[in-house]
């Protein structure tokens, strides 16, 4: 495609859905990704050849393909250098791109076609209203019709129950919280998890049925591999979990406007200065990541979809206005994660089954809201993953050197080894995980530079920054102690909590926030016709909600604002 209307750069939680909705309107939209595009035809191999330039027929997603690439093996999938799932170039003998984290901790994000959304859980709660309205440019509101429309599309659905959410609402029942009957999330309580995933395979249970034979068929089958990718569906676009890779791009491919260019890495927003619009976006200039070469492409509209951390480093290394908040106010949910273990005789009381099994169903099937703290919810992973989660990362040490707190003597802190992980993970079927996200506010301190002495193939590599403050601090600890309490008052006779580093990246939000750095369009207020549709526009953490369904309900009415103006 040469000079499209649009140009859309990243495929991800946010440049999908915008791409869709711009070629349902009739634009011709280009989008560059920087990562390889998996279950395409155009490219059978993808991470050993540069195959095709890219792709615009649905006819070219391939289930067969998809079905052999993401193939459920942890490691295979989400080792952050070497996995199919990284930040970094399809050749997976090249190292991953480098971001300079100053604090202890990683950035967790995917390169590719789907973007994160490829080993996101699928959480879509929506923003706490609290959270909007009087304090973003626009209210809660006006975003509800949008939400509506991102949820009927993926589609959203209550998460169905497995042991572990029966265990999790066991608990905090008895714990005294109350079941959540609406979206728009008010008052504290638990609910279950509104999920990007179809309803289970209604021949779940029958027995005439192979796993693999069910693994053919539509609806999600509780095979529990959520964050490693799903393969489980007839075709690519019927696959059970919505990541944007399987809902939106192929909703978009079939307007036929839309192509989509994998293996390019757009390194420089290209402006000139016009009579009457002063300083605009005109096009991109892309580095082709299988052979270094470059190129430069024209468009009448660009947007940015390329993350919280690349954003503001793409601003910055085109040299675009100098604006004091790009790149500033980055917030992080922060994070922490408990585990409780479990007798046989009480989980036969209360589930009928000696184990919790927490590998089965969805990766997080329940949640519990507090709207002025964050959220809380079940988690369960595989065996190497709920290790990696629960016993290997803290910025306490070793459990063993953690005695119990004064007024909180119910759980361990720390990273176990030797005997006690043994045990631990001897017992994983009899485990419940609880994973914690705490509001913080935003803080002008914490961002992304880049740092020009400190390249990669691509230019400065970006500089990332995150000491969460005391808001944050303190709503963490809150959480946590909700979190053990309903943990014991489901019958946990041990639980650990991790205390994960702070710097452990996974929400990033509101590095290029709406009211500062672009507008309650989502157009940049000093470079016309460069639009942003990823996190980094939040004007908050939402409260401690999952981002990316606001991101696509926000990239959802950015199209209707970006049509209206310039086409």
């Amino acid at each position: 495609m040469t000079d499209p209307d649009v140009i859309v750069i990243g495929s991800g939680g946010g440049g999908a859905v915008i791409a869709k909705e711009l070629g349902e309107k009739g634009l011709q939209v280009l989008v560059l990704e920087a990562g390889p595009w998996y279950g395409n035809s155009q490219w059978p191999d993808p991470n050993t050849n540069r195959g095709a330039q890219s792709s615009s027929k649905p006819d070219d997603l391939n289930i067969f393909l998809f079905k052999e690439q993401y193939n459920k093996n942890e490691d295979e999938m989400n080792d952050l250098i070497t996995g199919r799932l990284r930040w970094g170039p399809a050749d997976r003998n090249r190292p991953p791109w480098f971001r300079s984290v100053t604090e202890r901790g990683f950035v967790w994000q995917n390169s590719g076609v789907g973007g994160t959304t490829q080993s996101y859980l699928a959480n879509s709660p929506r923003a706490f209203p609290v959270t909007v309205d009087h304090v973003w440019p626009i209210s809660y509101r006006e975003l509800i019709p949008y939400y509506e429309k991102v949820e009927a599309t993926l589609p959203v659905e209550f998460a169905p129950m497995t042991s572990k959410e029966e265990l999790f609402f066991y608990g905090a029942k008895k714990a005294g919280w109350q079941l959540i009957p609406t979206l728009n999330v008010t008052v504290p309580g638990y609910r279950p998890q509104p999920n990007a995933i179809l309803p289970p395979n209604k021949n779940l249970t029958n027995p005439d049925y192979s796993v693999e034979q069910l693994s053919w068929m539509q609806g999600c089958t509780l095979a529990g591999h959520c964050i490693n990718g799903c393969p489980h569906g007839p075709s690519v676009d019927k696959i059970a979990k919505r990541s944007t890779n399987v809902s939106y791009v192929p909703l978009a491919l079939k307007t036929g406007r839309v192509t989509i260019r994998p293996n390019a890495f757009v390194t420089q927003i290209l402006t000139e200065t016009h009579l009457t619009e002063g300083l605009r976006a005109i096009g991109v200039r892309i580095r082709e990541t299988w052979t270094g070469e470059t190129e430069e492409i024209r468009a009448g509209v660009v947007v940015m979809a390329t993350g919280t951390i690349e954003s503001p480093r793409l601003w910055l290394n085109s040299g675009l206005p100098s604006n004091p908040w790009v790149g500033r106010g980055l917030v992080n949910h922060y994070f922490d994660w408990v585990t409780g273990m479990f007798d046989e005789k009480d989980l036969v009381a209360i589930l009928g089954s000696p184990d919790i099994n927490p590998f089965v169903g969805h990766t997080s099937g329940g949640r519990l809201d507090y709207p002025g703290l964050g959220s809380i919810q079940v988690t369960g992973m595989s065996p190497g993953l709920s290790a990696s989660m629960s016993y290997g990362l803290s910025q306490s040490g070793y459990s063993s050197m953690q005695p119990p707190l004064t007024g909180m003597p119910w759980y361990a802190k720390g990273r176990v080894i030797g005997p006690e992980l043994q045990q631990w993970m001897e017992n994983y079927r009899r485990t419940l995980s609880i994973v914690i996200f705490a509001d913080d506010e935003v803080n002008y301190r914490n961002g992304v530079t880049v740092d020009p002495a400190n390249k990669d193939e691509n230019g400065p590599v970006p500089k990332v920054s995150y000491v969460p403050g005391q808001r944050g601090s303190w709503n963490r600890n809150e959480l946590v102690k909700i979190a053990v309490e309903i943990l014991r008052k489901a019958g946990a006779k041990k639980v650990l909590r991790t205390d994960w580093p702070a710097s452990l990246m996974i929400h990033m939000e509101s590095t290029m926030r709406m009211g500062f750095v672009v507008d309650d369009s989502c157009e940049s207020y000093q470079t016309k016709r460069l639009y942003i549709a990823d996190n980094s526009v939040h004007f908050n953490a939402l409260g401690g909600a999952n981002p990316t369904l606001t991101t696509q309900a926000l990239a959802t009415r950015t199209a209707d604002k970006l049509v209206e103006k310039y086409f």
